[in-house]
């Protein structure tokens, strides 16, 4: 190729020790490439190789220089479940959680789980949410993550969830992680609806909420716990199916504490993701994965809580199922690492490295929609991230060290 003919970048990412990119044909297949390099210009890959391979392609002579140092060069993580938005804090509630003694939580004398957060969340103000959930994101960033599901669902009315969507798209807009919105009025009922009442909130999710997000825009997604306690299979279908009348893609959390028939839904509305599944069976996922669903895996959440049936996600694996990796940061289990949940799928729920890279990155993003990035690829978006470790496998091995070195965001360097 001519001088001429070459690309031009304004970014070069080298000194790799090890480049590693899902194949997005392949699900949990990854290329490694020993001295990887990365050429972005106008936000994004022009072009991936060796040294030699990408100097062939690229004219960087007018470059920023990026030094990886031997480190890790991957994609940017897309954390495609998170409940970002949410007021106060539960730490007092999640340490009386961990004696196992009910009477530790009665001892409290407020409210816990969901409604705990429902009550804290109204009472904040749009700017202690915004700085509290801007915190979350910069540390979110800090450990690689470069694009972010959030969900409502800690308002439970219509005035409340209609604020928190506002409040996503000033995330959005504010912030250089990518935001994603998804509306999850159907998160609980209202504290101390019951009966007839729960009834009552549905038909305001379905007449009323859903329509005012979908007008208001700025929204993509909606959700829907469907579970024991929770919402009924019918409920859920309600929900989803007003949403998809609005054009909101339907995601729903089910199967988490018990088999209500909530991934069969998933299956037969073909949702984008289905989330948790702790309590599926085989058949469920075999479906799951025929229509094409992104089942998405929350390992650091089943740690929170202690749950008595952690994913085996090599179920999942055999079932074709695509997969979706997520930290679910939320109230009841604040965490923000992606490096953590990698390591945790592949320790508690058995992934491979390589399957839980590629749902970390690629198969997260097809969870949320954004088939541009989570691939380091000419075309896709310039997210990159350089790990201070040699190979895909330290990453792994060392849990809770994930020393992120630099953050690129659409060609810029924000970490």
């Amino acid at each position: 190729m001519k001088p001429a003919d070459l690309l031009h970048a304004d970014l070069l990412v080298a000194g790799a020790s090890e480049l590693v990119t899902p194949d997005p044909a392949m699900p949990g297949s990854v290329r490694r490439i020993p001295d990887g390099v990365v050429a972005m210009g106008g936000g994004n890959i022009l072009a991936v190789g060796t040294s030699d391979e990408v100097a062939l392609l690229v004219d960087s002579s007018q470059a920023k220089q990026v030094d990886a140092a031997g480190g890790l060069v991957m994609p940017g993580f897309v954390d495609c479940h998170t409940h970002l938005l949410f007021g106060g804090s539960r730490a007092r509630e999640y340490t009386a959680r961990l004696t196992g003694d009910p009477a530790a939580l009665e001892s409290l004398g407020v409210p816990t789980g969901i409604a705990a957060s429902v009550d804290m969340t109204r009472a904040a103000s749009d700017e202690e949410l915004l700085i509290a959930a801007m915190g979350r994101l910069d540390a979110m960033m800090a450990q690689g993550t470069t694009t972010a599901e959030s969900k409502t669902g800690y308002g439970l009315s219509a005035v409340q969830e209609l604020r928190l969507l506002l409040l996503n798209c000033r995330l959005e807009a504010d912030h250089p992680v990518d935001v994603v919105s998804t509306l999850m009025a159907a998160h609980d009922f209202p504290p101390g609806a019951t009966g007839s009442q729960r009834d009552a909130y549905v038909d305001l999710i379905v007449e009323e909420i859903i329509p005012a997000a979908a007008e208001e825009g700025g929204v993509e997604f909606n959700d829907v716990f469907c579970d024991e306690g929770y919402f009924t299979v019918d409920q859920a279908r309600r929900v989803l199916e007003a949403g998809r009348a609005v054009n909101l893609e339907p995601k729903i959390h089910t199967d988490q504490y018990s088999h209500l028939g909530g991934a069969a839904l998933a299956a037969d509305l073909a949702v984008v993701s289905a989330d948790h599944l702790n309590f599926a069976t085989d058949d469920d996922l075999a479906r799951l994965a025929a229509t094409g669903v992104t089942g998405v895996l929350t390992p650091l959440i089943d740690f929170a809580v202690a749950h008595p049936r952690p994913v085996d996600a090599r179920r999942w694996i055999r079932s074709g199922l695509q997969i979706g990796l997520a930290t679910d940061l939320c109230p009841g289990g604040w965490a923000v690492s992606m490096p953590l949940a990698m390591q945790f799928a592949c320790r508690l729920c058995g992934l491979t490295p390589e399957q839980a890279l590629w749902a970390a990155t690629a198969g997260a993003a097809r969870a949320v929609q954004r088939d541009d990035r989570g691939v380091l690829a000419p075309g896709y978006l310039g997210d990159v991230v350089v790990i201070d470790v040699p190979r895909l496998e330290d990453l792994i091995y060392r849990i809770g060290h994930a020393p992120v070195t630099r953050v690129v965001k659409r060609g810029t360097v924000v970490v």
